[in-house]
């Protein structure tokens, strides 16, 4: 059931006009980031950045300058033969095809035609590369092994992954340090993708940054990190891509998940490891650039994590990774250790209508208003106080709790006992609801087919009997049963109501559904009892009028009733926003039409209503007049 915030509406509209403000009093200090001013009236974005509303000068404040990717058209930087262009921030730099490399030893140039890739000569060349081939192949087997992953536990999964994990950067350290000579390997199928990096002469000639790229993700690392010091000899990093590893080890492996967020795995899975000597902290961060594998609208929640190995286990992290910058199709970690990493997103919970929350607001109150004078009425007017009203009396009651529970508490979800509480009292209360709702039905049921009887002693009886046992009694045991089961399964992380996990919420669903379809029964079988009656008592029509009004009041309520609910099941495909409103302006006044129908147009009620306003305007015309004619009364002064 959706529970829109009137809060949230309210600060949604504030927040709007502040934007509207803001952007008719824009200055150069509103100037966003990657923008500078423009003589002091216009904003203007940095080089190697565009608009997003290209228009070149804007004042908008919240305009947003992204950086323009020259490796693609209509740019598209062509970085001369067996090289290939890289995006960077603000930026962009050419490397070497894997096999080639420059003649000056730098592994980045921009201008093409001063720097030309020539192929790497050596004896060690095509070994290397074999057996990285190889490498890949073997992965990619284990990793696309369905039955190896499918029936496995989840403890038996992380220590599987793990233990490969660690065998792939052995392995591939160890052929890139085979082959010195080959400053650069990569081979890549559509499974993984390795790239390494040799260091030979203690970065003379790499400067103080290595910047290694694999299916669209890239690393950072400061080359005195990969020399490890004083070690001596040849040192090698190594950057690994898993296309599928992340099918695996997913989502479901983070340790610090917050039910309230739908946290799902947006990222390949890579590794980054250095050797001879492996070592995990390093003195400066490394710098991880991911692409995006679902390109959805940017979340609120972005986790950098690492994959945390123990020696029967395997969880992903966050402790040491922190988000640099985020965009549409990338997300930039920084992580002071090595390991394996991944990026996790929340999905954005859905922003809900104000208009809903006005109608839920405003329709509830009003609700909460009739329902309190409709129970004030079946208890006071005498005249029609029977069994029927007892029924509506009791409906009243348990919607007028049930709302006001709702109103109050349906999010108060901070203290996980008390939501828990607040929903088994909205289960039990609005069970009881629909109960009396089957109990109507039932007495209608049962009224009609003693028509021809003139008293309905037997009827009365029987209801007085069921009543209260059944109305409070039935949904009782139906959340007593659905708390001793699973008690955890009351509230959820956004609402204090039953939860969907395990079809937890068919605890309130398969009772409602019930009810309404053996109501609709009764119904029926009302509508064909009365067309017989009608059709042979002709000359008795008027003796069963009452009766006729409420069969077509009961059935009125029972299909609102109902109706309400089916809505709230089926707002789902296009027209989820019309069942939506539908259902809330139905739901949200159901006490305003039991009021309406069982009190403002019932004629023993006006008649009641109607005998406490007479006596009191009769008597005070009785008191001027025997006032006007009493002997001792003075007469008027004539004028």
């Amino acid at each position: 059931m959706q529970r829109p915030l009137l809060l949230a509406g309210l600060y949604i509209l504030l927040s709007l006009s502040g934007v509207m403000i803001q952007k008719s009093k824009s200055t150069c200090r509103d100037c966003p980031q990657n923008a500078f001013c423009v003589n002091a009236t216009h904003c203007t974005c940095n080089s190697g950045y565009t608009p997003e509303s290209k228009s070149e000068f804007f004042t908008y404040p919240l305009e947003k300058c992204k950086d323009i990717d020259e490796c693609k058209p209509p740019i598209s930087i062509y970085c001369g033969p067996n090289a290939e262009c890289q995006n960077a921030e603000a930026s962009f730099f050419c490397h070497c095809d894997p096999g080639y490399k420059l003649l000056s030893g730098k592994t980045r140039f921009m201008n093409s035609n001063e720097n030309t890739c020539q192929k790497i000569t050596s004896s060690n060349t095509t070994k290397g590369n074999k057996e990285l081939q190889q490498i890949v192949e073997d992965v990619e087997s284990l990793l696309t092994n369905k039955t190896l992953w499918g029936m496995e536990e989840k403890r038996k999964v992380a220590s599987k992954v793990t233990s490969i994990l660690q065998s792939v950067e052995s392995n591939v350290l160890e052929t890139a340090l085979k082959a010195p000579g080959q400053e650069m390997q990569r081979i890549q199928n559509s499974a993984m993708g390795i790239e390494t990096r040799v260091v030979t002469d203690n970065c003379s000639k790499e400067g103080k940054n290595f910047n290694l790229n694999i299916q669209m993700n890239s690393l950072d690392i400061h080359c005195n990190d990969i020399i490890q010091g004083n070690i001596p000899g040849p040192h090698a990093v190594a950057f690994i891509s898993y296309s599928s590893l992340g099918n695996i080890i997913n989502a479901t492996f983070f340790g610090e998940i917050n039910e309230k967020d739908r946290v799902y795995l947006n990222s390949q899975v890579v590794s980054v490891a250095i050797g001879p000597k492996r070592i995990i902290s390093l003195s400066k961060k490394v710098n991880l650039s991911f692409q995006h594998v679902k390109m959805k609208p940017l979340s609120k929640t972005v986790f950098c994590v690492f994959w945390e190995s123990t020696e029967k286990d395997g969880h992903w992290s966050s402790d040491g990774c922190s988000l640099v910058q985020l965009n549409e199709s990338h997300t930039i970690c920084e992580c002071t250790h090595l390991s394996s990493f991944a990026v996790l997103m929340a999905s954005a919970t859905q922003e809900e209508d104000p208009a809903l929350a006005v109608i839920t607001y405003v329709g509830l109150s009003l609700s909460l208003l009739c329902l309190f004078l409709a129970a004030l009425t079946f208890l006071l007017c005498k005249a029609i106080q029977n069994t029927s009203t007892s029924l509506h009396l009791q409906l009243s009651l348990c919607l007028f709790l049930a709302h006001l529970l709702f109103l109050t508490a349906i999010d108060r979800t901070e203290n996980k006992v008390l939501c828990a509480i607040i929903a088994g009292a909205l289960h039990y209360l609005y069970l009881a609801a629909f109960t009396w709702m089957l109990l109507e039905g039932l007495h209608l049921f049962l009224t009609a087919r003693n028509l021809t009887v003139v008293n309905y002693s037997s009827v009365n009886r029987l209801m007085k009997w069921l009543m209260f046992p059944v109305g409070y009694g039935v949904p009782a045991v139906i959340v007593v049963i659905s708390a001793a089961s699973r008690p955890h399964l009351y509230g959820t992380p956004d609402r204090c109501w039953l939860h969907l996990k395990q079809g937890f919420i068919w605890g309130f669903l398969g009772p409602v559904c019930a009810i309404i379809c053996v109501n609709f029964v009764f119904f029926l079988s009302v509508l064909w009892i009365l067309e017989r009656k009608f059709s042979s008592l002709n000359s008795e029509v008027s003796t069963i009028q009452n009766t006729r009004i409420l069969t077509l009041k009961a059935i009125a309520q029972v299909i609102i009733l109902g109706c309400t609910w089916c809505m709230g099941i089926f707002q789902v495909g296009p027209a989820a926003w019309v069942m939506a409103y539908l259902f809330t302006i139905i739901n949200s006044l159901q006490g305003v039409f039991i009021f309406l129908v069982y009190c403002l147009l019932s004629q023993q009620v006006q008649k009641w209503f109607g005998n406490i306003i007479q006596p009191k305007s009769e008597s005070s015309e009785t008191h001027i007049l025997s006032s006007r004619l009493s002997p001792y009364s003075k007469p008027s002064e004539e004028k």
